[in-house]
């Protein structure tokens, strides 16, 4: 039973390839998808998994005693269960190519729906009436052309007033707030635009970034016959959304030593200096090639 939660935001810098282990299409290594919505998603397993590492190399051995009660042992997991769980990380913010401004942040009611169930009941801001195919809710009317349309790829949209206050909040929530970001913050806050859940869920599976790869024969140099092959990645600047859980400390300790609360986990994960919460760490796949690195900005649940 977990007794402490925390709202787990992440946003990516590059590309991310939390792959699928299969493939059914004409991508090689596809993204991890929800089956139902075909959102894509990073599982709780490979959070956890990158997270552990990154505190396995940040912190160091005189920290092992931490990392076995936060995580679990490293190798005989029958001992006791760690204290921290990772869900799975929804889908929230996708951006897309836009006529004007470069690129928009795009959401639909149901990521704001699912958004909001994880944060509780202390947010203000409301989830959108539904919204029509080609229609889109905005604030920011220089994203307009001449003609009133939000252009995206090669789409077209008809403007709707947004009154929904989700942008503020996110921007002020969602983003780290050290001064690298202010660009981005103050972007949301403008550049937010609400799609129905039909056009959302189009340019989440067909505007991913895809990119060609060649085998290298090791002897020859040269590519390998049949080499080529390629790999789906989450594009920069998307954000996606869970939840971390805590209990107290399942590590046998001595008996004149209290196990530390779930409160107290928690803390020690996320805050401080060696805490992750608004760091960068790696995700997934290709890291030699500088993809994966997302930044985690946590909050607490009302």
């Amino acid at each position: 039973m977990y007794q402490a939660k925390r709202l787990v935001f992440y946003y990516t810098v590059s590309p991310v390839h939390m792959g699928a282990g299969s493939a059914v299409g004409v991508v090689d290594n596809p993204i991890q998808r929800e089956v139902h919505t075909r959102h894509p998603v990073f599982a709780g397993s490979g959070i956890k998994g990158a997270v552990r590492h990154h505190c396995t190399a940040t912190w160091g051995d005189s920290s092992n005693g931490a990392l076995t009660a936060i995580f679990g042992p490293e190798r005989n997991a029958s001992e006791h269960a760690g204290a921290v769980a990772f869900t799975d990380a929804q889908l929230v913010l996708f951006p897309i190519r836009s006529l004007k401004r470069g690129f928009i942040y795009a959401t639909s009611p149901l990521a704001l729906a699912r958004l909001r169930r994880l944060a509780g009941e202390g947010v203000r801001w409301k989830i959108p009436n539904s919204i029509n195919p080609g229609e889109c809710k905005l604030t920011n009317d220089a994203l307009l052309t001449g003609g009133n349309k939000l252009v995206l790829e090669t789409f077209e949209f008809t403007k709707a007033p947004d009154d929904s206050g989700v942008a503020e909040w996110l921007s002020s929530k969602a983003l780290p707030q050290d001064e690298a970001y202010t660009f981005f913050r103050e972007k949301l806050k403008s550049d937010l635009v609400i799609l129905s859940d039909d056009d959302f869920g189009y340019f989440v599976e067909n505007a991913t970034v895809v990119e060609p790869h060649v085998r290298i024969n090791n002897k020859t140099g040269t590519a390998d016959n049949t080499g080529l092959f390629y790999t789906e990645n989450l594009p920069p600047e998307a954000l996606l959304v869970g939840q971390v859980m805590a209990s107290v400390e399942r590590a046998v300790k001595a008996k004149d030593t209290p196990p530390l609360g779930a409160e107290e986990m928690l803390s020690i994960l996320l805050d401080g200096e060696k805490g992750i919460g608004g760091k960068p760490l790696q995700f997934g796949g290709d890291a030699t090639t500088g993809r994966g690195i997302v930044t985690l900005q946590t909050q607490r649940i009302a």
